[in-house]
Parts: C-alpha cells; sequence; structure tokens
C-alpha cells in the first residue's frame, strides 16, 4: 500500500522539509513560505498588493498540484512599516519552519531584517527592497527588482538628455533612508555630471502629523526649474497637492516608489503631468502578464501595480526552485544555480549575489491614468 514511499522518489519527499516529515501512508504535510510587508500604516498599498500577489501564486500552484505533491501554505506577517516589529515577526516565521520568505517590501526593513535570516539560512525574497546597501552581497537575500542606485542613475540620464528640466529642488521621505538618501544621492551625482544640479533637499518624517504645506513651502522657496519628490504614494499625493495650492506649475518627478494606483486616488489633478519611470510596464501586452492581471484583477478587484507584480514574481521564483529541489537547506543552492527565472513580463537573471538589471519604463499621469511614454 506505500511502496511508493520506498522509492527513491519517496526517500526523497520523505526527507521534504526536515522537521515536516511525517511517517509514511500520512498525507503530505503543506511547505509552509512566509510573507513579510508593510499591510497597514502608510505606504500599506505596497505592502496590501504584493500580499494579495502572493496569495494568488500560492493558490494557482496549489490548484496545479502544490510541489512535489505537497500543498503550499502561506503565513502572513504585518511589519507595520516598522524595523522591530519586522524582526519580530521574522523570528515568528522562521520558528514556525518556513523554508523561504517572500518581502519585506521597503530597503529599511530589507536590512533590518536580512541579518535574522541570514543566520537562520532561510532565503528571502524581495519584490521591492532595492537599497545599495545590499547590493553585490553573499547572502541570502535575492531581489526581483533593481538597485536604487541603478535605477535613480538611469532616470536621471533620461531626464539630461530626453527631457531636461534645468535645476531641481528635492523632498525625500525620512523614514525609509535606506532607499531615498541612496537614491536621491544617485539621481543627483548623475544629474550634477550631466551639467544641472539639485539646488536643495528637504528630509521629512512620514506620518499624519507631517505638515506638507510646510514642507510645499521650504521647497518653493527655492529657484527651481522642477521638482523632485523621493517618498511613499501617499506622501508623495499630498506634497503634490500643496505645491498645486501654493500655485507653483513646476514639473515634478517622483521616484518609482510612489508609482501606485493609490496615487492617482489621493492626488486627483495635482498629480497630472508627473513623471515617474519604474521597472514596470503597465502596458505589456505579455501573454504571462495579461493572464496574472485578469486573474489578479478578478480576485481582488483591483490592478496589481508593480508591487503586485513582481510579488507574483518573487513567490513564483522560490516555488519554482522549490519543485527543481524541495529540500529547503538547498534553496539558495538551487537558486544560484539556476538562474534564470521567467517573470510575467521579463527574464529574471539573478547576478552571483541574487541582484537582477531590469528595463525601465518612463511614465506621465495624464487623464488620472498612468500612460507609458518610453
Amino acid at each position: 500500500m506505500c511502496a511508493a514511499l520506498r522509492t527513491s522518489a519517496g526517500i526523497l519527499l520523505g526527507s521534504l522539509l526536515g522537521s515536516l516529515f511525517l511517517p509514511a501512508c500520512s498525507p503530505p504535510e503543506p511547505i509552509p513560505i512566509g510573507f513579510v510587508g508593510g499591510i497597514s500604516g502608510r505606504g500599506a498599498d505596497l505592502g496590501v498588493a504584493a500580499r494579495d500577489a502572493v496569495q494568488l501564486a500560492v493558490e494557482l500552484r496549489n490548484r496545479a498540484g502544490g510541489i512535489a505533491g505537497h500543498e503550499v501554505k502561506l503565513l502572513i506577517r504585518d511589519d507595520q512599516q516598522n524595523t522591530a516589529t519586522a524582526q519580530g515577526v521574522t523570528r515568528e516565521l522562521i520558528d514556525q519552519g518556513v523554508v523561504a520568505i517572500v518581502g519585506p517590501i521597503t530597503s529599511t526593513v530589507a536590512k533590518a531584517i536580512l541579518p535574522i535570516v541570514d543566520d537562520a539560512r532561510v532565503v528571502m525574497v524581495s519584490s521591492s527592497a532595492t537599497t545599495d546597501e545590499l547590493t553585490g552581497k553573499d547572502d541570502y537575500l535575492y531581489r526581483v527588482n533593481m538597485s536604487t542606485a541603478e535605477a535613480a542613475t538611469r532616470i536621471a540620464e533620461y531626464h539630461l538628455k530626453e527631457r531636461p528640466l534645468g535645476p531641481l529642488v528635492a523632498a525625500y521621505d525620512l523614514s525609509n533612508r535606506s532607499y531615498t538618501e541612496r537614491w536621491l544621492e544617485a539621481f543627483r551625482t548623475t544629474y550634477e555630471k550631466g551639467g544641472s544640479e539639485v539646488r536643495s533637499a528637504i528630509g521629512f518624517e512620514s506620518s499624519s502629523e507631517t505638515a506638507f504645506v510646510q514642507v510645499a513651502r521650504k521647497l518653493l522657496a527655492t529657484p527651481a526649474d522642477g521638482v523632485l519628490i523621493v517618498a511613499n504614494s501617499m506622501d508623495t499625493a499630498l506634497l503634490c497637492q500643496q505645491i498645486r495650492k501654493a500655485g507653483s506649475r513646476l514639473p515634478i518627478i517622483v521616484s518609482g516608489w510612489a508609482g501606485t494606483e493609490r496615487l492617482l486616488e489621493l492626488g486627483g489633478k495635482a498629480v497630472e503631468g508627473v513623471m515617474v519611470a519604474q521597472n514596470f510596464d503597465r502596458e505589456s501586452t505579455a501573454p504571462a502578464y495579461q493572464a496574472f492581471r485578469q486573474a489578479y484583477r478578478e480576485r481582488f478587484r483591483r490592478e496589481p501595480g508593480f508591487s503586485g507584480t513582481m510579488a507574483f514574481d518573487a513567490a513564483n521564483i522560490v516555488m519554482e526552485a522549490l519543485a527543481q529541489q524541495p529540500e529547503p537547506g538547498k534553496l539558495k543552492a538551487t537558486l544560484q544555480s539556476m538562474r534564470r527565472f521567467q517573470g510575467v513580463q521579463e527574464p529574471i537573471l539573478f547576478d552571483e549575489f541574487g541582484d537582477v538589471i531590469r528595463e525601465i519604463h518612463m511614465t506621465v499621469v495624464r487623464d488620472g491614468q498612468f500612460v507609458v511614454i518610453r
């Protein structure tokens, strides 16, 4: 009756997940995968979109038979966009035996929890943590989005060559410095090498108490030809509103972090004409993306955006690697040996440090929609 479990394949399955091994003839134990992301608080739109996309990826995998006959079990934890909370929930997931973690969303949180996953030797695949502080390191972090410096540099080059604006003033969020300060530094370095300048940079704390009217006044007190904002979608929308209320019609450039549908919803007319560059093409006609987008919209009644799309890829990378080699202790080695995964929009090619390079897509807000212009 249980002869199949005595074959070499059965031995492999029997060793799956170590502590999750069950005696012969018992139903296969599920494979636990964790998700860590900010699904509450300011900027939660990214975390919610990512969580839902990972949940969809797991549901689709389980409908197709799971991994080597094992159902995938998703354990979701809210890091509340707080480093101490993130560290606590990450330890909790590791204690519960997850074989991998999808997430986190922000660079600051990724930096805070990476030592924990490194120590536990648990692979973490992030959809949107891009800080250069984690680039080029032999660790357990893999990222499906390109580094902060690479993205900001290419965006600065675009604005120098294709849409020159002249001197800029900038505002950036201090609560995610691992991302915002590196992004601004890389943009500024390239922009100034190209002959222009960022004349001032104002940092602000992201909170419900932030007086964006004052941030806008400080920005506009310095003469410039444009405004650069490096912040989440909510804060970017509120700051754009205050800039427009002050009577300024200066062009506004925002970082990819803000490029979600929430920016459109909250910003309204104030974000018309805003430019944002992302490693994501909303107008992609790739069949895999169209199928994912349709499934996501049917399941959650909204667009996946860049966070959902990249999180879907991140979850599928974990599950595809486990399907190739289900022993969790060998997941990093499996990812290193495979290196290339097919994302829903483009191939994802990891280097030896788990970092990637992706396409940049320039978009502008027109009539309440993101429109790809390059």
